[in-house]
């Protein structure tokens, strides 16, 4: 409420000021209101190697999260900073354009496209200017082709990666596990979003808050939108349940993500409970989406590891499936990597074997799948027969099965599934101390290899092992290779986005092993036809579970890096690998 009043304050003030008097009202009402948000990222800037990320987060267009960006800027630099403007979309807001005086702002690129010259951010020229701070707007954005990179928030990383600090903005509607949620509460489908970890990837997070009334008075007096927009907009989306639910949703998540990264920060536990969720997939299942959005807000309040896992049957085949089938299915192969799942591949025709098989060997304790609403005939019930849910439900012991409506005229159930679910979590959640960064120690001290040339699956995971037995010359590597094989003939451990984790646990292994494989043109899996350019093998003793458990975590979190993949591919030496690898983990402390 403060803030609103604020801001009309300033718009509204009766007598005439010149500009410089107004930019430095402003910035004096910013030394009352942000001066402790401000000092706080100023001391992690301070402190900090890679570039650290600021999220002003807002529950929609007009609350103000630019305009106290831009205050903030003017803060840094009367400190001392150096802050620039990378991006800034005022839209021409007059309150908003008076704090630009002052800061330096980055050219922005003219690109043409369809025959219209748009200008975009210059994410070259920020790299090249490097400055200490800079301003990005809207980090949902979508970049027209022609950039470097398809979304801004690969551009943010990007800059993250190159040690310049990054304040943003985003609106709560844009989180890719929220699409279903803002649909059924606004009934509007948003196009522009980003994924979770992008979220989880900021240092700090800043709820920008004014009352829902007061954000419809601004958009009735032309603050938000240009006059045409208006009414239309204060009867569709803008209207008061719409922006009520939307402001709660946005205080609901703020606290979620501070209470997870709370919990990261916790120390070791000695005893881990089997609490991993997997999501079971098939090329049948209906709204897979769905599913992957709701298994990832249950991950992120639990903090813990999550999996999809696709059991592919005979029926399954790519010669058995038209395009549009495996189109899909391959689209939410890579959104459940995208939300921050550890995805795998299996074979065979025993699915509900091998989703019990796979949630055994990953501790897990809670298996997610959705109900397409299809019924066996009677015939097929009168010889005993069960659906896959009533096979997992009846045989899985210890362990929760979620069942999720997934019908696609049933989003109503659906989303009481959430509600109810949810509102249980706590429940669920672990009360003692959560998992540790030792498994940190492999990952900094793993070996490198550097091939050239097009290389088989088979002869790569040859290599790897052997030098896992230089590291450790008590490992069998017959015995070694065989259960590795084995592991791999139940399904793929390429994983997409150009990494593959063939693993296996070993009987007499006293501590993990791990060995990296870089090859820039390519791994070849002649089978499933995959290719992927790192590889990460991994050993773990078949006596400590979770040491496997977590390298599988760790290296999952690594894989959804972009930044962190382009860094590895652009390298020319294991020198230079071992440097980014260590020097990921030191900055992900």
């Amino acid at each position: 409420m403060l803030q609103g009043k604020v801001r009309f304050f300033i718009s509204l003030c009766p007598f005439e000021k010149t500009h410089e008097q107004k930019t430095k009202d402003v910035r004096m009402e910013s030394n009352v209101m942000e001066s402790n948000r401000a000092d706080s990222f100023l001391r992690l800037i301070q402190r900090s190697q890679r570039g650290k990320l600021k999220i002003y987060v807002g529950y929609s267009a007009g609350v103000g999260k630019t305009w106290q960006m831009l205050q903030e800027a003017g803060r840094l630099k009367d400190n001392g900073i150096d802050v620039v403007i990378g991006f800034i979309e005022t839209h021409n807001r007059t309150e908003t354009e008076i704090l630009l005086s002052g800061l330096e702002i980055i050219p922005r690129q003219s690109l043409l496209y369809r025959g219209i010259e748009i200008t975009e951010m210059d994410t070259d020229a920020i790299l090249q200017r490097h400055p200490a701070v800079v301003l990005i707007d809207e980090l949902a954005h979508t970049n027209l082709p022609g950039n470097r990179n398809p979304r801004r928030y690969e551009d943010i990383e990007e800059i993250l990666a190159a040690g310049i600090h990054v304040i943003s903005t985003l609106n709560i509607q844009h989180i890719e596990s929220l699409y279903e949620t803002v649909e059924l509460v606004t009934g509007a489908k948003v196009k522009e979003r980003v994924p979770d970890r992008v979220l989880a990837l900021a240092d700090q997070l800043v709820n920008v808050d004014i009352t829902t009334d007061d954000l419809r008075q601004r958009l009735s007096e032309g603050k938000v939108y240009v006059p045409g927009r208006t009414e239309a907009a204060l009867s569709n989306f803008f209207r008061p349940e719409n922006l009520e639910q939307l402001r709660e949703l946005t205080l609901r998540e703020l606290a979620a993500q501070l209470d997870s990264k709370r919990r990261n920060q916790l120390p070791d536990e000695s005893a881990s409970n089997p609490d991993q969720l997997m999501v079971c997939l098939s090329s049948k299942t209906q709204n897979c989406e769905t599913i992957l959005r709701y298994a990832s807000r249950i991950a992120g309040r639990l903090n813990r590891n999550w999996y999809a896992v696709y059991v592919q049957t005979l029926s399954d085949r790519p010669t058995n499936i038209d395009a549009r089938v495996q189109r899909m299915l391959s689209n939410t192969l890579v959104l459940a990597q995208q939300l921050g799942a550890t995805v795998f591949t299996y074979k065979g025709d025993d699915v509900v074997k091998t989703i019990l098989q796979f949630a055994r060997e990953y501790r897990v304790g809670h298996i997610i799948i959705g109900n397409s609403g299809r019924k066996l005939p009677f015939w097929q019930r009168l010889q005993g027969r069960q659906t896959i849910i009533e096979q997992l439900i009846s045989q899985s012991r210890g362990i929760k099965v979620i069942v999720l409506d997934t019908r696609e005229e049933g989003p109503l159930q659906t989303k009481k599934a959430v509600t109810e679910y949810l509102s249980g979590i706590r429940e669920m959640m672990p009360t003692g101390k959560q998992p540790g960064n030792e498994w940190k120690e492999q990952v900094r001290n793993a070996r490198v290899i550097l091939w050239e040339g097009v290389l088989e699956k088979e002869e790569a995971i040859r290599a790897l092992l052997h030098e896992c037995c230089i590291i450790e010359p008590d490992i069998d590597e017959s015995s070694a290779l065989t259960s590795l094989f084995q592991r791999e003939k139940q399904g793929s451990t390429f994983i997409g986005e150009e990494i593959a984790i063939p693993h296996a646990r070993l009987e007499h292994l006293t501590k993990p092993v791990m060995v990296i494989g870089v090859n820039k043109i390519g791994i070849y899996d002649k089978e499933s036809s995959n290719t992927a350019r790192i590889m990460f093998l991994i050993l773990s003793p078949l006596s400590d579970p979770n040491s496997h458990i977590r390298l599988l975590g760790a290296i999952s979190k690594i894989a959804a890096d972009s930044q962190w993949r382009s860094m590895m591919l652009r390298s020319g030496s294991k020198k230079e690998i071992l440097r980014i690898i260590r020097s990921y983990w030191v900055q992900s402390r």
